[in-house]
């Protein structure tokens, strides 16, 4: 039987995963008018900081390696990324956005400012505090190894 927490915390679980499903459709709609999907948004945010490849852009952003170089390899073939030589590893490239790709993340921004203004006056700004000191401590506990 589990207890009082654990099922709190499968609660937040469900909770999170229902959100990460809204953030997502709202991501699409989002980015749809400059052509892009949620995920080709997070990739290009991610690299709006310099230079990654696409393995570190997984890592730091919790998603499956696979995924990221799909979503890459299309961010490539639609001009948002170039490559540059990576003197770390020659096997994994630096992924560098494009004057496009910046362009677009540009006219995201503006629409995202709005679309956070809008939801996040729905919720008391300490709500919003706890929440983001909660899941950040969720996410350090659940990165520590563990046997299942």
């Amino acid at each position: 039987m589990r207890s009082h927490r654990a099922e709190t915390f499968t609660r937040v679980i469900d909770a999170v995963f229902a959100c990460n499903g809204g953030f997502l459709a709202a991501g699409d709609a989002l980015t749809a008018p400059v052509g892009l999907t949620a995920a080709q948004w997070q990739v290009l945010g991610f690299l709006e900081d310099g230079p990654a490849t696409a393995a570190e852009v997984a890592r730091r952003r919790g998603l499956r390696r696979q995924s990221v170089q799909e979503t890459v390899n299309r961010l490539l073939r639609n001009g948002m990324l170039d490559r540059l030589p990576n003197p770390a590893d020659a096997r994994a490239p630096l992924l560098v956005l494009t004057r496009r790709a910046r362009a677009a993340l540009r006219e995201l921004g503006e629409a995202q400012v709005a679309w956070a203004e809008e939801i996040a006056a729905e919720v008391p700004a300490a709500d919003l505090e706890t929440t983001l000191r909660t899941l950040r401590r969720l996410r350090e506990a659940v990165a520590q190894p563990r046997l299942l």
